[in-house]
């Protein structure tokens, strides 16, 4: 069983829940109720993500090509 690191962006919703979503793996996003919730639900999305590159004989995504940089700006 390999293990694997990836950045993950959890966003809170207006209309209340989160959306969260893995930058390196395109189009793997969830959401969910609680952050606890959208927290298994990416790790889900991951894993099966994950899962479906192995049967298809793909690579698994390694090294993030992402950099979050809290910026203050004054106006």
């Amino acid at each position: 069983m390999n293990e694997y690191i990836f950045t993950v962006i959890i966003e809170k919703e207006e209309e209340g829940g989160y959306h969260a979503f893995c930058p390196i793996l395109p189009g793997c996003h969830t959401q969910g109720e609680t952050y606890e919730e959208v927290i298994e639900n990416i790790k889900d999305a991951i894993k099966l993500y994950i899962e479906s590159l192995k049967a298809h004989n793909e690579d698994v995504p390694q090294g993030e090509d992402i950099t979050v940089k809290l910026t203050r700006i004054r106006v």
